[in-house]
């Protein structure tokens, strides 16, 4: 799976949460438009409620890209 897969199922399913990258809270449609397709296309991991993590090389989780937020 690849983090535009992550963030376009969030959309369809209007999942009630923002994503911080740690300088700011995005919508996840909103990372759709911003992000540049290589960035969309990064093999990604989401735990539900609590992060969205690339996946490195060897299959393995990487950095922590988005913090997963309860909308208010």
């Amino acid at each position: 799976m690849n983090l535009q897969d992550i963030l376009t199922r969030l959309v369809e399913t209007n999942e009630a949460v923002l994503l911080n990258d740690g300088t700011r809270d995005w919508e996840a449609g909103a990372l759709l438009e911003e992000l540049s397709t290589p960035m969309l296309k990064r093999s990604a991991y989401l735990q539900p409620g609590m992060y969205i993590a690339e996946i490195d090389s060897r299959g393995y989780l990487g950095q922590v890209l988005y913090k997963v937020k309860k909308k208010a």
